[in-house]
């Protein structure tokens, strides 16, 4: 069965924010993250559940 579009921009967001979640996390644990630890942890914040998200709205609409 083919993948229905709108399942695929969902699921293109759920890696990207995977992506800027695990980059976030590498971020913070080396110590001094380039957007400061504040803005990284926001990132992070609103990555995870965002990806989460994200990828169970692209399976539930395909």
């Amino acid at each position: 069965m083919p993948m229905k579009p709108l399942a695929g921009v969902f699921l293109a967001l759920a890696c990207l924010l995977g992506i800027a979640a695990t980059g976030s996390v590498f971020e913070l644990s080396y110590g001094d993250p380039g957007l400061g630890v504040t803005t990284t942890r926001l990132i992070l914040g609103a990555a995870l559940p965002g990806t989460v998200i994200s990828l169970l709205v692209a399976i539930r609409l395909n």
